[in-house]
């Protein structure tokens, strides 16, 4: 086949590369607004289960041994500290009970609400840390002792791990009759006059 226009093939090369604005893009920015938009599902699905719900978990079909919703949370959270931590080579503030579920003083709505907002903010700042230079060099990894973990596995898993849970807790909330957060309908706009 042969292209006879030629503002057709600009524009085809042009729709295959990175913007310019993307490929200058610090790493940084690039993982902080996936942290951000993570954060901004994850963080109104906690806060839309009533604290009478905290503890549900479903028990009809294969769902034996599942976390319940709080500590779903809890989990999101706790990985979250344990990622960030390595990423900037520090000690994880956090404890955790077993199975990664944070601490298990956390019981109340409010306590977990905390608990998770407080490790979105250590997230960010791990991912302020990111920088070209060392976007590919090795950091401790968590989840292995004697392992190493690139920052941007780091980044990344710290997204998809998040986004995995949220899926199982928008499910919990359905289950309850709550439409969660991200699938309500948007109000239209004001009306100008």
């Amino acid at each position: 086949m042969k292209l006879r226009n030629p503002i057709i093939v600009a524009a085809l090369f042009t729709a295959a590369l990175p913007s310019a604005k993307l490929m200058a893009a610090e790493p940084s920015k690039v993982f902080e607004a996936q942290l951000k938009d993570m954060e901004h599902e994850v963080l109104p699905l906690v806060e839309a289960m009533p604290a009478a719900k905290f503890n549900f978990a479903p028990t009809k079909g294969e769902f034996k041994g599942v976390r319940t919703f709080a500590l779903e949370a809890r989990h999101i959270a706790y990985v979250m500290y344990e990622i960030s931590s390595a990423m900037l080579g520090e000690q994880n503030p956090s404890t955790t009970a077993s199975n990664e579920n944070g601490p298990d003083s956390l019981k109340s709505k409010d306590e977990i609400v905390k608990y998770v907002k407080d490790s979105f903010a250590y997230a960010h700042k791990a991912v302020a840390s990111i920088t070209t230079a060392n976007l590919l060099e090795d950091t401790a990894d968590p989840f292995n002792p004697k392992g190493k973990r690139s920052r941007m596995d780091s980044a990344s898993i710290l997204i998809w791990h998040s986004y995995d849970h949220y899926g199982q807790m928008v499910e919990y909330l359905r289950m309850n009759g709550i439409v969660p957060p991200a699938s309500r309908p948007t109000p239209p706009p004001p009306v100008k006059k």
